[in-house]
């Protein structure tokens, strides 16, 4: 698993395995549309990236899933690993 890790141009902690995507999708992300989360999967669930549009709308951009939540993405499995049950397989 993935070390979870804070970043000077993030408030939370993410991992450290997303940290290039993350900084890049930010660069080139349009004017109204921001991260809001993302998950590596830690080699059990799929990759996750959460997308809040110009709307308020957020979804998942691996996926391509909405998310109808506004925070509180992800939940926990019984091994504590994080998914979001709206992507899982």
């Amino acid at each position: 698993m993935c070390k979870k890790k804070q970043f000077k141009y993030c408030a939370s902690e993410i991992d450290e395995c997303m940290k290039r995507i993350i900084i890049m999708l930010n660069l080139y992300l349009k004017k109204g549309y921001e991260t809001v989360a993302c998950c590596c999967g830690h080699g059990k669930y799929d990759q996750s990236i959460m997308i809040k549009d110009k709307k308020g709308t957020i979804f998942d951009l691996v996926s391509n899933s909405i998310i109808p939540r506004k925070r509180n993405f992800y939940r926990r499995d019984k091994q504590g690993y994080y998914y979001i049950p709206e992507v899982r397989k």
